[in-house]
């Protein structure tokens, strides 16, 4: 329903700014010298007027509408709710919605059939006020905006600045989802903490949620510290980032450097598209492709050679995940090596030196910021991956700096503690939020690392 709404909004949009710019021409007749803004203004004009508030009205609605039905239902059905706790008026009320909206449910009872056709039977006049009260607002704000559309109307200047409030917002919506991330891993973190003491997360060498309770008091709540040691996690996100890097920073640079240097115009255009298709391959994908070719292979060539080697290794997860970010390096390398300006390239041929001294003397040098944006935007996609390592390097939290073991990153720990029902107030939950903030805090000291290296060598070469 809300789709619909919105659609029915941008189309009175579009024929609001019809009939505005038609309005406009037929008063400036043929001189439009006589208006103070284009046509195309006072359609905008009229548009914006017409359906902004009625975009506002629905995104209110949208937001609220969940809430409102729960109190009206709530209001009507607290005789079925006597005597139950939170949790539990929270799955009723659960239960009903998806016995009003089609969904599966077992153990219904009269109480919750009840609350389903209320909710049924709520959502469907909260459907009709809100097509109602979009219309009449459209209609308000159509019919004013049209009676102010004259020429000397300043329609540009409303635009304008309507557009830079858009613009304003846009920006504020990204920095305050920023801001609320990092507080809420670190609101949920400090929960942790309260449970686990800091430097047991951050040096501990043993990494065991599952037995959180293994070891606990008489009552069985107190929690095993001990167990959610951070190192071993880390140790085997930065073995696999290692091999990752190892394998996409050589083969994505110089694939660069001969796009950009080297290649002729028919094998640039054909061979780029064709290396950057990596980028669009799924990641389950590449975990298929590691999990069923790339470490039976590794295996098979270790037992060949007389070596021990793990059936899901570090090495095959990190030499997939490497194919896998070759594009991030090389693109963005081979635009960077090719704003470097011609010039250098010729005052360098001009002093006598080959093709390749220019390229190893003076274009890498130039380039250096953008590459090395270029490899920390890499390894911070090769931190944050986990579909490849669950399926090709495994749960073993291990210490080890043998690629042939298994290992597992901090990632994959994250998504293994928030899957199925938990409970949020545990320290075998929280752990979760607290390697989410720890991962936070690596990448973040990567970005700050590169805005270093950017700023120290955009002075020299500008």
């Amino acid at each position: 329903m809300f789709l619909a709404l919105f659609s029915i909004v941008i189309s009175i949009a579009f024929f609001a700014y019809y009939v505005g710019h038609r309005r406009a021409l037929s008063l400036a007749g043929n001189d439009l010298s006589t208006l103070h803004s284009r046509p195309g203004y006072h359609g905008a004009f009229l548009a914006i007027l017409t359906a902004v508030p009625a975009f506002l009205l629905l995104s209110v609605w949208a937001f609220f509408q969940t809430s409102v039905l729960d109190q009206f239902v709530l209001t009507r059905t607290d005789h079925f709710l006597v005597g139950l706790s939170s949790a539990q008026i929270e799955a009723f009320l659960r239960d009903a919605k998806a016995i009003a909206f089609g969904g599966i449910v077992s153990g219904v009872d009269e109480g919750k059939e009840f609350a389903a056709s209320l909710y049924a039977r709520y959502q469907k006049v909260g459907h009709v006020l809100a097509a109602g009260s979009l219309l009449v607002l459209a209609i308000i704000g159509f019919s004013w905006g049209y009676h102010r559309i004259c020429a000397s109307a300043r329609t540009r200047h409303f635009v304008e600045r309507s557009m830079m409030v858009l613009l304003v917002a846009c920006s504020a919506v990204a920095v305050l989802t920023t801001i609320g991330i990092v507080l809420s891993l670190i609101f949920e973190s400090l929960m942790f903490f309260r449970k686990v003491p800091v430097l047991d997360f951050v040096f501990g060498t043993h990494w065991s949620p599952q037995s959180a309770f293994e070891g606990a008091g008489a009552d069985g709540t107190q929690t095993n510290t001990k167990i959610f040691g951070a190192i071993p996690l880390l140790a085997g996100t930065f073995l696999i980032t290692s091999i990752a890097i190892l394998v996409a920073a050589p083969v994505g640079l110089l694939s660069a450097i001969y796009l950009s240097d080297y290649a002729s115009k028919p094998v640039r255009a054909s061979a780029k598209p064709v290396l950057e298709i990596l980028a669009g391959i799924p990641t389950v994908v590449y975990g298929f492709f590691a999990a069923l070719v790339v470490a039976p292979t590794i295996r098979g060539w270790g037992e060949g050679l007389g070596l021990s080697v793990s059936s899901e290794s570090a090495l095959a997860a990190g030499l997939v995940m490497g194919i896998m970010i070759i594009p991030f390096v090389s693109s963005l390398s081979d635009d960077v090596i090719n704003a470097v300006p011609q010039s250098l390239r010729d005052g360098s041929a001009g002093l006598g030196a080959t093709k390749s001294e220019t390229i190893r003397r003076v274009v890498l040098p130039a380039a250096l910021p953008g590459i090395v944006s270029a490899l920390i935007l890499a390894i911070s996609r090769a931190i944050g991956e986990t579909m490849i390592v669950v399926m090709a390097a495994g749960l073993a939290a291990n210490i080890t700096a043998n690629p042939l073991e298994a290992v597992t990153t901090v990632t994959v720990q994250i998504v293994t503690l928030l899957v199925g029902d938990q409970e949020f107030d545990s320290a075998k939950t929280l752990a979760a939020f607290a390697l989410g903030l720890l991962l936070f805090c690596i990448t973040l000291a990567l970005n700050v690392f590169a805005l270093r290296v950017v700023r120290k060598y955009r002075e020299q070469y500008d």
